[in-house]
């Protein structure tokens, strides 16, 4: 499919990537559903169900269809990306499908892999994948989970596939020069119409002040409020103060880079806040410890974060 300015715009701003709760290692429906409500409620700009956040690996293909679908029937007018990946491609084709049925309004895809793969599967992967559905699809490149990692070469063979609408890179450097330098370095590899979207949340108000259009925010699908207070400031230009809000967060980042990532520090929050159930992770995952558990609470505690705030007015 083309992307029209229309398509574009749906890939910018702050996507929310919500949990997928579970209970005794079966999808919470209502715990899901209640997430997805928050955060239309919330106004983020869009939500990616089934992503890394929303442990989409653990999952059967008819858990995955029906997390699409209620994503979709919660989200009211807030576009809804599903992720799609998966080890062999006929698998994707499936959730792809899955995902179409759904009502999704964009696809995200990751290569994964046991056997290593090369440039040329992953190129095949997309190239099969944008044949076969009229969904936009956003390039998902997530070195730390999936042990490939893209060359800009290969991003800009995949970019000009038609279909392709967004790049999902991995966090980029905090100094502002490299991190300009790294957001250019993708710009001039795709097309004008495929937005940049970065990950990683803790670098996402340099990403946005170095000209990222999307932030697909780990934080936001628990915490909305301090996520669009980064992007709202980020999209208004106030890029100070993004990252001053960014900033106040410090503490929440390190709890990431010390507790082995966000997965696990962002499942204890939505436990903790009652918005998940406990032991809320796909085994054989097991959670943070009652000690780190306690740290992650008192964290949460001293930033506000301990519950829901008004967002007020910053600079939409």
């Amino acid at each position: 499919m083309a992307i029209t300015d229309d398509t574009r715009t749906r890939f910018t701003g702050l996507s929310a990537f919500p949990l997928t709760p579970l209970r005794d290692d079966r999808v919470d429906e209502a715990a899901f559903a209640g997430l997805v409500d928050r955060l239309q409620r919330a106004g983020v700009d869009s939500i990616t169900a089934l992503g890394s956040t929303g442990a989409f690996a653990y999952l059967g293909a008819e858990e995955r269809a029906r997390v699409a679908r209620i994503a979709v029937e919660h989200a009211g007018a807030t576009p809804v990306f599903v992720g799609v990946s998966a080890l062999s491609t006929s698998q994707v084709l499936a959730h792809v499908e899955a995902a179409e049925a759904a009502g999704a309004a964009g696809l995200l895809l990751a290569p994964m892999t046991y056997q290593p793969l090369t440039e040329h599967d992953v190129f095949e992967l997309f190239r099969t994948v944008t044949e076969r559905t009229a969904l936009p699809v956003i390039v998902y490149d997530n070195p730390t989970t999936t042990h490939f990692s893209f060359s800009t070469e290969l991003v800009a063979r995949i970019a000009a596939l038609p279909g392709i609408a967004s790049i999902k890179i991995p966090s980029v450097p905090l100094e502002p020069g490299a991190a300009e330098q790294r957001v250019a370095e993708v710009r001039a590899a795709v097309p004008a119409h495929v937005t940049i979207g970065v990950s990683g949340d803790a670098s996402a108000a340099s990403a946005l002040a170095a000209g990222c259009d999307a932030w697909y925010s780990v934080i936001a699908g628990t915490l909305p409020e301090p996520a669009l207070e980064i992007a709202r400031a980020a999209r208004a230009g106030r890029f100070a103060d993004a990252r001053a809000a960014s900033d106040r967060l410090a503490p929440l980042w390190a709890l990431f880079a010390e507790l082995g990532g966000s997965f696990r520090v962002i499942a204890a929050i939505a436990e903790h806040r009652g918005l998940a159930p406990a032991r809320c992770l796909p085994l054989p995952i097991q959670g943070l410890t009652a000690e780190q558990r306690e740290r992650v609470a008192a964290v949460i505690a001293e930033l506000g974060l301990d519950r829901d705030r008004e967002l007020g007015d910053v600079g939409v």
